[in-house]
């Protein structure tokens, strides 16, 4: 496990001197700030008073703050601002003048209410980079709907074709909608950042909506449909289209999932069975051959892993070159000496004498890597400094406060 802070490789962030104003809450937005923060960029993130951003409370909670709050909140500096007042419109046109990017994550039409949108806040920086992140986009006839992940990955497809052919659909436990289009609003706004600096552009704003985001990761189901009139359906463990790869139950009653399907691969997973026929029949030299036979094989394979505990079916697979692995509880990647090695766990001191661990930064830049500066603030941590910076002096904060702006 990592400390407080890691190296940064050369001493240097990659986004270093990059401002971030973030105007959002729980996930998405920032989220997406997150990210730009763990590789340098100087995030404010504005929180309203009193209870500030909700994911302060949501799941576990320590002292009275949510440790996911600790993690997602890494790096940036809370400013409480009540985006409800007038006055505090006038500080977010203030401080977005002097930012490179915002990020929000409103329904559409929010900040234009309130005078602080895409117009208002280009017109006092052209050089602007705005990710707008919403549930349907800023246009369309759904924009006006209010939008979550899970309704998002339900409209995008992923819903439809997760868990098993006799049961309702599932959704997976974490808020993936949510993640997508934090990537992809991060990648806008590389890619927009690209143009202003690169190649003379100007500033501009990035639309990304929660269910064409999952809909982006959906691999082939539109075309198929299209071409075929193919609705792919929930197929459980297994992968649709590709043979052998499931997950199988062993011996001692813990699963094992288990990917045979490159031809190759397969052949090396039946031989390490004991099953030379199959490894040499020449239906399942190709995996189409082998889609056509996959209950068969799907029996085979459990036949096998049933008669061996996990531990022996993970070594013989792993001395076949057989790509194979159990299925992690959280209690497993706390335990598993890869994640340490790699650095995926990173501990941290609370202000109380406690520690918490937080994953570790994705990706990993061999020479400017992302880092942990601090974790999640106290709501409001950074108001004074952050304020003081745009010319607002102690007199003018102390009023703002009083008054509930701040």
């Amino acid at each position: 496990m990592s400390g407080a802070k890691a190296s940064a490789g050369n001493g240097t962030s990659p986004l270093r001197g990059i401002r971030v104003l973030e105007l959002g809450s729980l996930i998405a937005g920032p989220y997406a700030s997150a990210l730009l923060a763990q590789f340098g960029a100087d995030v404010i993130k504005i929180e309203p008073p009193g209870e500030g951003d909700p994911l302060r409370s949501w799941r576990k909670v320590h002292n009275g703050t949510s440790l996911w709050w600790y993690s997602q909140s890494r790096n940036k500096k809370s400013v409480t601002l009540d985006l409800k007042r007038t006055e505090a419109h006038e500080i977010v046109r203030r401080l977005a003048s002097a930012v490179d990017i915002v990020i929000e994550n409103f329904r559409p039409g929010t900040l234009e209410k309130w005078g602080i949108g895409w117009e208002q806040l280009s017109a006092v920086n052209p050089k602007l980079i705005m990710v707008r992140i919403s549930g349907y986009g800023q246009t369309g006839p759904y924009r006006d709907r209010p939008g979550f992940a899970a309704i998002a990955e339900c409209m995008g497809g992923l819903r439809y074709t997760s868990g098993f052919p006799d049961r309702p659909p599932v959704r997976v436990g974490v808020s993936l909608g949510d993640t997508l289009a934090s990537l992809y609003g991060t990648l806008g706004a590389m890619m927009a950042m690209h143009h202003l600096k690169v190649n003379g552009g100007k500033g501009q704003f990035i639309d990304v909506a929660l269910y064409e985001s999952v809909f982006a990761i959906m691999e082939s189901v539109l075309p198929e449909y299209q071409m075929y009139g193919h609705v792919r359906e929930r197929s459980g463990a297994a992968l649709p289209g590709i043979a052998p790869s499931n997950t199988y139950l062993c011996g001692d009653g813990n699963y094992v999932a288990i990917a045979g399907n490159g031809d190759g691969i397969f052949k090396r997973l039946m031989h390490a069975m004991g099953r030379d026929d199959l490894a040499g029949d020449p239906q399942l030299a190709r995996n189409e051959g082998r889609v056509r036979h996959s209950e068969k094989l799907d029996a085979v394979i459990s036949a096998w892993t049933g008669r061996h505990d996990l531990q022996y079916v993970l070594d013989t697979l792993e001395t076949a070159s057989v790509p194979s692995g159990r299925i992690y509880t959280a209690a497993d990647i706390a335990a598993d000496p890869h994640y340490h090695a790699r650095g995926m766990i990173e501990r941290h001191p609370l202000s109380d004498g406690a520690f918490v661990d937080l994953p570790g930064i994705v990706p990993k830049l061999s020479a400017t890597p992302g880092e942990t500066r601090w974790i999640g603030p106290s709501l409001g941590a950074h108001t004074e400094e952050v304020l003081r910076s745009i010319g607002i002096e102690a007199a003018e904060l102390e009023r703002l406060r009083s008054a509930g702006v701040v």
